[in-house]
């Protein structure tokens, strides 16, 4: 007897549905693994080389070959090399502002958060890869008012949120806390380049943290 054909209308079976749908899922998955891999390689590869050389000093074709991708991975994720630039800018500074809200979180209180904050960030100024990275190169490839902005995503709302916390505490001056932020941001983000573009880093250090604190103490209220 001849075998019969299957018919093209018959419904899928549910156990075929589900497996295929699991497949489907893996699939999915694993891609999307593959291309955070790829992206984790390419920025890990790209920020120590330019903490090492500079932004201008290494080759697109190096960091793909250091990554261990392909040219095609590169530009499928990213636009071009600033792009790429401008994500190992983006963590960066989420690791810095990270860092400096962990040592502001430490203080006991909030006048003393708003010193540590000072202090910490500071020091993060003095290491090669934020000097080179974060206020040589980023400033130049990104463009100053890009650069101010990226700054600003991620610092401004670290001053922000501790400077309200500081009037909630009774410990602010009265004023208004967004143009304050805006302001303390703007010392700060000068004191880091005094920092980096000087002869001598610790004594710009010391004198930048003793004009910054000298701002903050103006802006502690009189018990």
């Amino acid at each position: 007897m001849p075998r019969r054909s299957a018919d093209p209308a018959e419904p899928e079976r549910p156990e075929n549905a589900r497996r295929g749908a699991r497949q489907r899922t893996a699939e999915r998955r694993s891609h999307a693994d593959r291309s955070r891999a790829t992206r984790a390689a390419l920025i890990e590869t790209a920020r120590r080389l330019f903490a090492e050389r500079g932004y201008a000093h290494v080759p697109a074709d190096e960091i793909v070959t250091a990554a261990g991708v392909t040219r095609g991975a590169l530009y499928h994720h990213y636009a071009d090399k600033q792009d790429l630039f401008r994500a190992v800018f983006e963590e960066l500074e989420q690791e810095v502002t990270a860092e400096i809200a962990a040592a502001i979180a430490a203080a006991p209180d909030s006048a003393t958060g708003m010193v540590a904050g000072v202090g910490r960030l500071l020091d993060i100024c003095q290491r090669p890869e934020v000097v080179r990275i974060g206020l040589t190169d980023a400033p130049a490839v990104l463009g100053w008012q890009a650069w101010r902005e990226i700054e600003a995503r991620h610092g401004l709302g670290l001053i922000t949120e501790n400077l309200q916390a500081a009037a909630r505490d009774g410990v602010l001056v009265p004023t208004p806390v967004p143009v304050l932020a805006q302001l303390v941001l703007g010392a700060v983000i000068e004191a880091a380049l005094l920092i980096a573009h000087a002869t001598d880093p610790v004594a710009a250090r010391a004198d930048a943290e003793q004009a910054l604190l000298t701002l903050l103490s103006g802006m502690i209220a009189a018990r």
